[in-house]
């Protein structure tokens, strides 16, 4: 993963007269709104055309900045009003207090990290609390394309082929779970998705979830 210094910086969205809030969003950063509270500080990594940082401030009066890869990603957001950096988010990170954000959001992101643990445990230092949200290689349909083709199959929610730029690892939410306990991190919420709607049966979430969203702490900060 490449790395960028540039900052880009626009005016606060509330002053802008800037794009309007998307009437709809994607339904993981849907259900990632709904579990930030109104006027708290708020960073989003790998925020992409800054769709989710620009509804947040509309919508729920949030103060929220960005880190973002790639230029393009960071023109979007400019345009959009918003205050983003431009680099790598491993490195990026570190440049950030402790406890300066109350919300630290990954949404779709964390397959392509190459250091996962680090990221996690920074977004944790960073922020008082975390939201991630993944795409699930456990659902059936991953596993019944694997067994009958042996091939490596792509996530339901996340369409891109192994061996396009950039590269995934493909993991499940059992997988993530068990990494969670690993790295002593606390799943506070989890929220699954099967093809965009939210699913109630949790027993068998790793089997019907195309997306989780999870709600991070430390655990030794939730005992």
């Amino acid at each position: 993963m490449s790395t960028a210094s540039t900052t880009a910086k626009g005016p606060n969205a509330r002053g802008a007269a800037a794009i309007p809030a998307a009437t709809k969003l994607r339904p993981d950063l849907q259900v990632i709104a709904d579990l930030i509270s109104p006027a708290t500080k708020v960073l989003d990594l790998g925020c992409g055309n800054g769709e989710l940082l620009e509804y947040l401030i509309q919508q729920k009066k949030v103060r929220g900045r960005g880190i973002e890869l790639s230029e393009a990603g960071v023109i979007a957001c400019v345009r959009r009003g918003l205050s983003v950096r431009q680099g790598n988010l491993q490195e990026s990170l570190a440049d950030y207090p402790a406890n300066s954000m109350d919300t630290v959001v990954l949404s779709q992101t964390l397959p392509f990290l190459d250091d996962p643990a680090l990221v996690i445990n920074e977004m944790l230092r960073v922020g008082k609390s975390a939201i991630v949200s993944l795409p699930n290689w456990g659902h059936w349909r991953c596993r019944l394309e694997l067994l009958l083709t042996g091939r490596i199959p792509q996530a339901v929610d996340l369409p891109q082929a192994w061996y396009e730029v950039p590269r995934w690892q493909a993991f499940t939410i059992t997988d993530f779970a068990q990494f969670c306990r690993q790295i002593g991190v606390e799943i506070r919420h989890e929220v699954y998705l099967g093809e965009g709607r939210r699913i109630e049966v949790h027993r068998y979430k790793n089997l019907m979830a195309t997306t989780a969203i999870f709600g991070l702490e430390r655990a030794d900060d939730v005992a």
